[in-house]
């Protein structure tokens, strides 16, 4: 009988489950970027206040991350897929309803936020299932943004109606409903094996499934205190640097507009531009992979964003503000995916990178109010400064826990893929 200690722990990046994660996670993280065709469908739908509109759709991404908070777990074990099935199909239902009648906009969409966590967390923890993270993140933030850039596009020329964008985010999560057979399954758990082994105890041998995706996977049930404590600080450490980060791109207008002239067509150039350079770096990520390791990417990204934030304060030109911001957010984006890898690599059952998007969330739904009270407290150089200032002293405990989680992924073994 072949023995688990042979076979790997993680699976190849295939056509069929990666399409199915990748699919997965865009409808879980729709809401996010449709937020603004969100606040104005909603204000056609049922004739919601600015202010209104906007508390619906950030009530929505909180439920959405509590939601994924509170499922992560069970996407760490068997019930990764029933997580998926019941969270994109009452999405489904949620949105849908909101799309198509105005009595039902708002519980539809608070429904549908709740369902949209459970396709949130069941996409993070699958991507721990495959090897090389890094190039599986840069592939999930290419497939992300190539998809969603598409959709900011054709939603505005076919018109914010509710119809349109509610059904948007309805359609997205019946797609990923139909996928969710082929999302990679959690490794099967050997009590008794040490972490960092893959195979049973000394000397015996064990019985080993054959999932759906065709390799055969094990990990040790009984993660070490260091892992565990890594896990912890990492979301910390990333809802911190999430909340700084979006906080930046919630009042860049704003901000833009005091210290440069920056007007509504230039704050589009750098939207758009924005969006192309997260490709550009996905591109690169997807093409290095892990050769160069997580912690000094990650360090030298951190201390790079930090600068280019402090630096968006003191600019006065309309031209180089769009510029630093553009350079800014290309690397926001890139060590947005090497946190993911990172979580990824930490646990093959995706016991921390299934949190971790849901973390995210939290800081997206409240960075707004976030950034509009720091910069009427600090002025816009203050509020730069002191975002830049994050970003340097979280690249200490990022780098540690970014080195660990390397060392954690190589010393598991990952030789062999059976009956492929």
């Amino acid at each position: 009988m072949t023995t688990a200690a042979e076979l790997s722990t993680r699976v190849p990046l295939r056509l069929a489950p990666a399409s199915a994660t990748f699919a997965i996670a865009i409808a879980g993280y729709l809401a996010v970027n449709l937020s603004p065709y969100m606040i104005s469908a909603a204000q056609e739908a049922i004739g919601l206040d600015v202010l209104a509109a906007s508390w619906l759709v950030t009530g929505t991404l909180l439920l959405t991350a509590v939601a994924g908070l509170a499922a992560a777990g069970l996407c760490a074990g068997r019930h990764r897929h029933l997580v998926a099935r019941i969270g994109l199909g009452v999405a489904t239902l949620g949105f849908l309803a909101a799309a198509l009648i105005p009595a039902l906009t708002i519980p539809g969409l608070l429904i549908g936020g709740v369902g949209a966590g459970g396709a949130v967390a069941s996409a993070g923890a699958a991507m721990a299932s495959f090897r090389n993270p890094d190039r599986v993140a840069g592939w999930n933030g290419f497939a992300n943004r190539g998809v969603i850039t598409i959709v900011l596009a054709v939603l505005p020329i076919l018109g914010l109606a509710p119809l349109n964008v509610f059904g948007a985010l309805a359609l997205f999560s019946a797609i990923g409903l139909v996928v969710t057979t082929w999302l990679p399954r959690a490794p099967i758990l050997d009590q008794g094996a040490n972490l960092g082994t893959a195979g049973a105890a000394t000397g015996e041998a064990m019985p080993i499934e054959i999932p759906p995706t065709g390799a055969i996977r094990t990990q040790s049930a009984a993660p070490s205190r260091l892992l565990t404590i890594s896990g912890f600080v990492l979301l910390i450490v990333f809802a911190l640097w999430a909340a700084s980060e979006d906080s930046l791109w919630a009042m860049i207008g704003i901000i833009g507009a005091e210290t440069s002239g920056l007007t509504p067509e230039g704050l589009g150039v750098a939207l758009s531009g924005a969006t192309a350079g997260g490709l550009l770096g996905s591109l690169a990520l997807m093409a290095v992979g892990n050769r160069l390791g997580r912690a000094v990417p990650l360090v030298v990204l951190l201390v790079l964003g930090g600068i280019l934030k402090i630096v968006q304060g003191t600019l006065t030109d309309e031209t180089a503000l769009i510029v630093a911001f553009v350079a800014w957010n290309s690397i926001y984006a890139v060590a947005f995916m090497y946190f993911l890898s990172t979580a990824a690599a930490l646990d093959a059952r995706g016991r921390w990178s299934g949190p971790l998007l849901s973390v995210y969330l939290v800081g997206s739904a409240l960075t707004p109010l976030i950034g509009a009270s720091l910069s009427e407290l600090l002025g816009a150089q203050g509020f730069t400064l002191a975002l830049g200032i994050t970003s340097f002293v979280l690249a200490v405990p990022t780098g540690i826990i970014a080195a660990i989680s390397t060392r954690t992924e190589r010393s598991i073994p990952n030789t062999a893929e059976a009956l492929a």
